[in-house]
């Protein structure tokens, strides 16, 4: 089948002009400017931008990742494709190596459906006194052997690990995440700059939530942050839902890093799209207040109830970018960073169409993946 989708306001890698684009197949086989050559759907003027890839999430719908249930994370990506978000990673948190597999296998059954891009391990290789909601229990030094394991269970599907690189064994853990392909992170880490460097020498190619778990930036201690935003070799994952990160500091990033180098996260949990409650995420029991989440014992932050097309509108809306640059870091950027931005992450001939269908006011009108309606666009 062929559908048109008229009268909208396409944002591609080139900028965003008034057109139309044409599906076939659930690719794009058509990408035009003025009025659409056929009558087709008319979106009557509203944006379209590209599906949204989160490189971070736990959950949400009340299911969450690290059980490895598939209802539950049925539920949760369901939810996060109303909101825009065509691709996405599943992440765990630290547990027992046991656990670990036993989610990472069953996980990996969904990432063969297609449902995820990947799995992603935050944990158990963190900083005791930066571990935030992760059990301190649980956590233990990095082992490249250990961690083999973990890509074992995950059957080609472990896209990322996130640990700390001053800990004994890191830098040849990173290592060896590199040669198995996998996206080393650095995060929830008490790191010098020296440390820090030393992990990115080793091949560690993105900070995890930056700001966020890690030692502040300081003018004669400049820390991790400092090195994670100076080094072009690492993208920086930013959660901009107000609560974690500063729209200042988010702009700071942004401008230091650059539209390449930044990607938008939003490291939901369980409790996104549900309310305010007792939730769980791993093995921490989490209360959630106001939208915020926190742990029930000692009030860190617990990951966050946001969704991508909140974070793209603050992004625009709070942070000042332009449509096209919110784009890059929700869209284009983290999909580079996953090895797929030749099939998704802009609008181009021959990509998914994985689409977001905008108001004027940056709120979600319609959700198309793989070129099926997730959330119908009513035409205009």
């Amino acid at each position: 089948m062929s559908l048109t989708l008229a009268d909208a306001r396409i944002v591609t890698p080139e900028g965003a002009h008034d057109g139309w684009l044409t599906i076939e197949d659930g690719r794009i086989t058509h990408v035009g400017r003025g009025s659409a050559p056929r009558a087709g759907h008319s979106l009557g003027g509203r944006h379209v931008v590209p599906g949204f890839v989160d490189l971070h999430n736990h959950g949400g719908a009340g299911g969450s990742f690290p059980t490895g249930d598939h209802d539950g994370a049925r539920a949760a990506v369901a939810l996060h494709e109303r909101h825009g978000t065509t691709t996405m990673v599943a992440s765990l948190v630290t547990g027992a190596i046991d656990e670990l597999t036993t989610a990472a296998a069953s996980l990996a059954e969904l990432c063969d459906e297609g449902l995820f891009a990947g799995l992603h391990f935050e944990g158990p290789y963190i900083a005791a006194a930066r571990c935030g909601a992760h059990n301190p229990a649980l956590l233990r030094e990095p082992s490249p052997g250990e961690f083999a394991r973990l890509v074992k269970a995950g059957r080609g599907h472990v896209r990322m690990l996130t640990l700390a690189p001053e800990l004994p064994g890191a830098l040849d853990t990173i290592r060896a995440a590199a040669a198995e392909g996998v996206i080393a992170a650095l995060g929830h880490t008490s790191a010098t700059y020296e440390q820090t460097l030393a992990g990115i020498e080793a091949g560690a190619t993105v900070a995890t939530h930056l700001y966020n778990a890690m030692v502040p930036l300081g003018h004669r201690d400049p820390g991790p942050i400092a090195a994670l935003l100076q080094d072009e070799r690492v993208t920086v994952e930013l959660i901009n839902d107000g609560v974690h990160v500063h729209p200042a500091m988010l702009r700071l990033a942004y401008d230091v890093a650059g539209p390449a180098r930044t990607a938008l996260v939003t490291d939901a949990m369980a409790a996104t799209g549900m309310g305010d409650g007792d939730y769980v995420l791993g093995s921490m029991r989490v209360n959630v207040a106001g939208g915020v989440a926190r742990l029930a014992e000692g009030g860190s932050i617990a990951g966050s109830t946001l969704t991508m097309d909140v974070a793209f509108r603050r992004a625009v809306q709070e942070v000042g970018l332009s449509l096209p640059e919110a784009v890059e870091i929700a869209s284009r950027t983290p999909a580079r960073v996953l090895g797929i931005a030749d099939r998704v992450g802009s609008i181009a001939v021959g990509k998914s169409a994985d689409l977001v269908v905008l108001t004027d006011e940056l709120e979600v009108a319609g959700v198309m993946r793989r070129g099926a309606w997730v959330r119908p666009a009513e035409p205009a």
